[in-house]
């Protein structure tokens, strides 16, 4: 399978701010490869360089055997992006914003009024099509924005963080908007804070932070490196969390909050794990309040390689009102 993007050695630096620090990753033609990380960690930047909106100081980056930097012109209009802000004109219709990046694009009229037609009903627009994107909700001028990044059939799509600020309702719309269009072979590279947007749409997830890669993988793999089952066991109150801490550390890799009530073991044997937490607090006569058997996700895995919890926005699918257009980057 041929990578429809190459990233070798990426590096980039604001001042004394290093925002990439040696990154390296593919994406083969027709797979979807989640970016994830915190705030600052450098997925943006990543995208900014890969759609020729930011010259990279060292390394190398292909976009269908293209250099983004000496190729620029050619990448930009073989590539789709949506960013973190839709940028969308809210003075125009929805169907006037499809038309304006169809025309920019340089497609011909008849193709640009067939396709927005097509995009507008695909992606439940039609009935707002001829409304002020002003009086669009949040999750609606997100679904607009996708939309015109589409216009022109890009085979090659950027996604920074497609569903921050959207309500759980909008992010699910979202992401079956966005697993439509992997079926049908669209490459994509998504970045998020969402450790469960990354699970169900990545096929392979590379966790970057602080500029650098520190873990690559299938969501399957990365969660494989904390054991099979994670046991919570949550307590009256956080000093007979610290005691049973003590305890049920002999049993396997345990964790508690300093402040916490719950007490968070992982093992690889589940099932015979929770008879010796059982004994085990039993014979320290520590009562349990609760106790869960859960199988690992995304978020523990990037707690346990970066040492803090991936953060996420807050989330609001309501009408806004915004300031100046952004300007598109490379639809």
């Amino acid at each position: 399978m041929t990578n429809a993007i190459i990233v070798e050695d990426l590096r980039k630096r604001f001042g004394s701010v290093v925002a990439l620090d040696g990154v390296d990753f593919a994406v083969p033609t027709g797979t979807v490869l989640g970016l994830l990380g915190p705030n600052g960690a450098g997925k943006t930047t990543s995208v900014r360089v890969l759609t020729t909106n930011l010259r990279p100081d060292a390394g190398r980056a292909e976009v269908l055997g293209l250099d983004v930097t000496r190729d620029a012109q050619a990448v930009r209009e073989r590539i789709g992006l949506a960013g973190q802000y839709a940028a969308v004109d809210e003075n125009l219709t929805g169907h006037e914003n499809l038309r304006m990046v169809g025309r920019l694009s340089h497609l011909s009229k008849s193709v640009v009024l067939a396709r927005a037609g097509e995009l507008l009903e695909r992606f439940a627009l039609a009935e707002a099509a001829d409304r002020p994107v002003r009086t669009y909700s949040g999750g609606m001028r997100r679904r607009l924005d996708l939309a015109a990044a589409l216009v022109h059939r890009p085979p090659v799509l950027f996604l920074d963080e497609p569903t921050t600020g959207l309500d759980p309702s909008g992010r699910q719309d979202l992401w079956g908007v966005i697993e439509g269009l992997v079926r049908e072979g669209t490459t994509l590279l998504l970045t998020t804070q969402y450790l469960e947007e990354a699970d169900r749409l990545a096929d392979n997830i590379v966790v970057i932070d602080h500029g650098s890669v520190i873990a690559e993988g299938t969501a399957s793999q990365l969660k494989a490196k904390l054991g099979a089952t994670i046991v919570e066991v949550g307590f009256a109150d956080p000093a007979i969390a610290q005691r049973a801490q003590a305890e049920l550390a002999r049993i396997g890799l345990c964790d508690v909050g300093a402040a916490s009530t719950v007490v968070e073991l992982k093992v690889d044997d589940g099932a015979r794990v929770v008879l010796d937490v059982v004994r085990t607090l039993d014979h320290a006569h520590l009562e349990p309040v609760t106790l869960t058997v859960r199988e690992p996700t995304l978020d523990d895995v990037f707690l346990t390689l970066t040492g803090h919890k991936a953060e996420e926005p807050v989330a609001e699918d309501a009408p806004v009102e915004t300031g100046r257009r952004r300007t598109r980057g490379a639809a």
